[in-house]
């Protein structure tokens, strides 16, 4: 299913120039993720310029989630159980339930009574459902009070909202147990209940497992994450009418990288250009055995658009690159080893990348060091590369900054340190990357791209990447970008996403399981092609009835 989302745009400029092509400013439109507390104070603005009571924004948004569930049920009498909790989350599912049972809805609503404490505009939506339907609430005080629930079912999961900040009593998440093992469809509002927007889970807790999630004006950071994002089949955003102005001038620390933003960065070409106008990319890596991620590596590069591209190896590689490679230029180290024993070059490159297959022999290590000294423009490191910087940690003060750094979890781990959750995983990233002026690209199911305490989130990608080598092909992509004049920041975005978006047309050939790295370099041209084409619109059609 296909669901239209619901975006809010800001500019952010960047400069960066290099030899390949004089790029003067670029103005990216970013989807921005808002924290909680800016959500906040995204009502209170809004209350205020409009000059209503809070009351009203929960109507609006109870109306439009409403809307939205009519709109793809058509009044189909599928049994919908709406659980609501005794805040304003609880208070916008107590408008759901109304507006479904005044438009002639099967519905049961149930009241999680977990504490006294009842938000004020609660209590005017359990009064307005009272005094307009007869069919009122239900009140579970504990698991005696459990209704039961089917597949058949369609549950409204309203219990907490972005306010949660402590564990839910036991019997409460014990009801979100039997939610999730009911399979019923488990429609959430704004949030999964047990989900926090601002930290990871304790080893106790337990979420609602959602079918889809329907968040208020835009994601939750928690959506991306390894560790909660597992609870979340599907989601969208709906506007529920906060002031744009606020929402527009606001500034975010995370954005999302989707196919709107990436448009905005896609340079074309003119018919009369030549391969010197698209970058030289250097692809510096290998050793005996490895000679492949070099290949993957400089193939990518070729396919993402690099008008030039040489490969750097020990001299056992030059056999392998000239044949399986014929497009792609060898250089190699003045040594007859199996792996580098120095990296000295005479191409004249726009880009660099070093890492892939290379291995950390200690010979390959003093290479390197030598040739960090001699870099001033932004690098590419991925893989041993990174390895070997984790186990130097001095040598970070001789990467150029600006230079792009791709580690995979481990290796990730190995510069940053341990981390206690994601939430601490991307703030221990935030900070190296901005103490040494670098980008760090944390893959993962949601590849996120961190500069300047800023995190920018990308949207493709699926399972079949995990697999030997698409971290070569990613460092290729990227390089190849960043070699045609795109800014580094660019440069990683565009890379990933594209990377990305290839294995998502290529997976529909190969399947999940049958996806390798090859596969993703073959398609990154059909990527491209399909940045310009409109999606389908598909329906959501309610669970069968039996």
């Amino acid at each position: 299913m296909i669901e239209h989302r619901s975006y809010h745009y800001f500019d952010n400029t960047l400069t960066y120039t290099n030899d390949c092509e004089q790029r003067s400013s670029l103005t990216p439109i970013l989807m921005k993720i808002f924290s909680s507390k800016q959500l906040y104070e995204a009502d209170k603005v809004t209350i205020e310029k409009e000059g209503i009571p809070s009351y009203n924004l929960m109507e609006r948004a109870g109306g439009y989630v409403y809307e939205w569930m009519h709109k793809r049920l058509q009044g189909q009498p599928v049994p919908i159980k709406v659980f609501c909790g005794i805040g304003n989350n609880g208070g916008d599912a107590l408008v759901i339930a109304r507006l479904l049972l005044k438009n002639g809805y099967n519905v049961d609503t149930y009241i999680v009574d977990c504490n006294d404490k009842r938000s004020t505009d609660f209590l005017k939506a359990y009064e307005a459902l009272k005094n307009e339907v007869k069919k009122w609430p239900e009140i579970i005080k504990g698991v005696e009070n459990f209704p039961e629930i089917s597949p058949q079912d369609i549950v409204v999961d309203g219990i907490f909202g972005i306010g949660l900040n402590r564990c839910p009593e036991d019997w409460v998440k014990a009801l979100f147990v039997k939610i999730n093992e009911s399979k019923a469809y488990t429609l959430s509002i704004d949030i999964p209940s047990g989900m926090y927007t601002d930290r990871g889970l304790e080893k106790d807790d337990i979420v609602v497992h959602s079918t889809f999630v329907l968040s208020f004006m835009s994601p939750k950071l928690a959506f991306f994450l390894p560790e909660t994002g597992k609870y979340i089949n599907m989601w969208d955003t709906i506007d529920i009418g906060l002031d744009p102005e606020y929402l527009a001038t606001t500034p975010t620390d995370v954005q999302l990288i989707s196919k709107p933003e990436i448009q905005q960065m896609y340079k074309g070409r003119s018919q009369y250009t030549h391969k010197g106008m698209f970058g030289h990319s250097l692809i510096i890596g290998g050793s005996f055995g490895k000679m492949g991620a070099v290949q993957l590596a400089s193939k990518a590069a070729l396919r993402a658009g690099s008008g030039l591209v040489t490969a750097y190896v020990p001299q056992i590689g030059v056999p392998i690159l000239q044949t399986a490679l014929p497009e792609v230029m060898v250089e190699t180290d003045n040594f007859n080893g199996k792996v580098f024993e120095e990296i000295d070059f005479q191409t004249e490159a726009n880009a660099i990348a070093i890492g892939p297959g290379m291995g950390t022999d200690e010979k390959t290590v003093a290479a390197m060091e030598s040739f960090l000294k001699s870099q001033k423009a932004p690098l590419v490191i991925d893989a041993d590369a990174i390895n070997i910087i984790a186990k130097r940690p001095a040598l970070m003060k001789q990467v150029p900054a600006l230079s792009i750094l791709t580690p995979h979890p481990g290796e990730l781990e190995r510069l940053v340190g341990k981390w206690d959750d994601n939430f601490d995983k991307l703030e221990k990233t935030a900070k190296f990357a901005k103490n040494h002026n670098v980008i760090i690209v944390i893959k993962g199911a949601h590849t996120i791209t961190v500069y300047d305490m800023q995190l920018y989130i990308n949207t493709t990608g699926n399972p079949g990447l995990s697999t030997a080598g698409t971290g070569d092909v990613l460092t290729g992509v990227i390089t190849g970008h960043l070699a045609q004049g795109y800014h580094p920041m660019e440069a990683a975005m565009m890379g990933v996403y594209f990377h990305g978006l290839a294995a998502d047309v290529a997976v529909n050939q190969y399947g999940i399981e049958g996806l390798i790295a090859g596969d993703v370099t073959e398609f990154l041209g059909r990527a491209v092609m399909s940045l310009f084409e409109k999606p389908e619109q598909e329906g959501i059609q309610a669970p069968p009835q039996q």
